[in-house]
């Protein structure tokens, strides 16, 4: 099977190649703010919005023009990838998966890309490589590329340049080697436990930067906006948000490798974090209630990165032979894995877990992963199976539970 993987690296460019890689980010956000604001004024007039193949067409008199002579300093494929991601993102929004496009501003999300493998040349041996108009950049080879280049996207962040370069190749079809299957429940207080009994820890990455930001926040508050002093003080707030969110992904990665490693099927939650983290300070009319204590549970839960924890479980689970399975989230902390009574009064505090009805008593973290997994079993039997009612499952789960506890 072929499998597509992206290997990201931090540029080292001298002075000139910064200066270029700026001019052609800002040319390619040029192109794209000119083909939006094209396709805008059209739709007021009436007019039926452009295809990719139009647009391409304009780019190349846009290049020629005696107005914007400079585009055509810059790589003319980055600039007609730009053009495509306007009509991708005009794509998401017709079909509801994205709100409508917006233009580009100038220091977000600076990036650019290359498509055609042919014009780009990796040296690992030497850590470097060659890109058209760039010529050879240094990078700090930390791994490895594995497999045949396909494209090459170029992106800033904080002060520096990162190169991301997309491979393709063949691999063998994948079997994991483990058969077993565990269920995984995710909090705030406690990141995540399995159904085995296993604990994982939370980072709590911007609890801990939170003293560290808000004095670069309130130190670049005092200084004149745009003022070389100001910028300072923004690339300072920049670092400590880049750090923290850096720190947040190598603990995912940590953890959703070792769970991927020694599990052939894991059952989550199918939880809706934009939902769960929704602001509660309603209207002017009706306003909203223990506004101060829901802002800090979002920013807990955000700060947990469960949807990215998901995603890496998914795809390293596809790569292993593995599987992700997602249950509904409804009532698995209230349910007795004993008894099966559901109640609210099950789980009077976050710790503990109590059922009313038969006295059945242990952590609530661990309850509520062996109610996931329970109901990934049965998930998946029914997959497998056609029609295997849950009942049916029952005196295996049970006797699962009571080995366990």
């Amino acid at each position: 099977m072929q499998r597509l993987q992206a290997f990201k690296y931090e540029l080292i460019p001298d002075g000139q190649q910064q200066r270029d890689m700026c001019r052609f980010a800002g040319s390619c956000r040029f192109v794209f703010n000119k083909a939006l604001a094209l396709q805008q004024e059209r739709y007021q007039q009436g007019e039926k919005k452009l295809t990719y193949v139009g647009m391409a067409r304009l780019l190349t008199e846009w290049r020629h023009s005696a107005e914007t002579p400079w585009l055509a300093e810059s790589s003319a494929a980055a600039q007609q990838q730009t053009l495509m991601d306007l009509e991708r993102a005009y794509t998401n929004f017709f079909e509801k998966r994205a709100d409508f496009p917006r233009f580009k501003k100038k220091g977000q999300r600076e990036a650019f890309r290359f498509p055609s493998p042919v014009c780009i040349k990796l040296d690992q041996a030497n850590s470097r490589i060659c890109l058209p108009k760039l010529g050879w950049l240094r990078y700090r080879n930390s791994r490895e590329v594995l497999g045949a280049v396909r494209s090459v996207t170029v992106s800033h962040a904080c002060g520096k340049w990162y190169v991301s370069i997309l491979t393709l190749r063949e691999v063998a079809q994948p079997v994991h080697p483990s058969g077993s299957m565990v269920g995984l429940d995710v909090g705030v207080n406690k990141f995540a436990k399995l159904s085995d009994g296993t604990p994982y820890a939370p980072l709590n990455s911007t609890m801990t930067n939170a003293a560290r930001l808000k004095k670069a926040q309130q130190s670049m508050s005092r200084k004149k906006k745009f003022s070389n002093n100001w910028k300072k003080a923004k690339a300072r707030v920049q670092t400590i948000q880049s750090q923290t969110a850096a720190a947040r992904r190598d603990h995912l990665h940590k953890a959703s490798d070792e769970i991927s490693k020694n599990h052939a099927v894991i059952v989550v939650e199918d939880l809706q974090v934009k939902n769960m983290s929704r602001s509660a300070k309603g209207t002017v009319e009706s306003p909203g209630r223990n506004v101060r204590q829901k802002a800090g549970l979002n920013r807990s839960i955000l700060d947990q990165g469960w949807r990215e924890f998901r995603r890496q479980l998914e795809y390293k689970q596809l790569w292993r032979g593995g599987q992700v399975i997602a249950v509904p989230a409804q009532y698995t902390s209230q349910t007795c894995p004993s008894c099966e009574h559901v109640a609210k009064e099950n789980r009077k505090t976050q710790a503990q877990f109590a059922c009313v009805a038969c006295g059945f008593r242990e952590d609530a973290d661990l309850v509520g992963a062996i109610n996931i997994r329970r109901a990934g079993y049965a998930q998946l039997a029914c997959e497998v199976n056609g029609e295997v009612s849950r009942q049916q499952q029952e005196p295996t789960e049970k006797g699962c539970f009571k080995q366990l506890s």
